[in-house]
């Protein structure tokens, strides 16, 4: 294998696992295939060019490696792909101001034995008390529990 090819594996390694960095995160092709690459073209420049030879090329291999990371991070790349974006709200998670116990309402999915019920003309995640509940039952809230109603039939 030429110099020139071993070089083209080590790049390509290189930026495979940018790629797998940053456009598609996570364990995926793009990092095993960028690690293969870049061992495949620094064991051939051992193996063609000698233990020297290979020690020069893993070095340099690690130098761009490293440097690039360093360039990657000077320059804000990272900052220019990070969500500035701001989320504002409230978290729902309890339901006392809105859901007394004792109202009364209907479950529209099975209870089974989390669902969904309507009650004051609003969905909530709710569970059975003891048994599942088919839909269109009429029920009563017994319990609020966080974000969840515990609920029983009112058969």
């Amino acid at each position: 294998m030429s110099l020139t090819a071993i070089i083209f594996l080590i790049i390509l390694g290189i930026i495979l696992f940018y790629v797998e960095f940053l456009i598609i995160p996570g364990f995926t092709v793009a990092g095993i295939a960028g690690a293969i690459s870049i061992v495949v073209g620094v064991y051939f420049g051992y193996k063609q060019y000698g233990t020297p030879a290979g020690h020069y090329i893993l070095g340099i291999t690690a130098v761009i490696a490293i440097l690039s990371v360093f360039i990657m991070l000077r320059s804000g790349t990272w900052s220019k792909m990070a969500l500035k974006a701001k989320i504002e709200g409230k978290s729902s998670s309890s339901l006392d101001s809105e859901i007394n116990v004792g109202d009364m309402g209907e479950t529209i999915t099975r209870l089974n034995p989390y669902g969904k019920v309507i009650i004051k003309e609003k969905f909530y995640e709710a569970k059975s008390v003891d048994s599942y509940i088919d839909p269109k039952t009429k029920i009563e809230v017994k319990k609020i529990d966080g974000s969840h109603l515990i609920v029983k039939p009112l058969n």
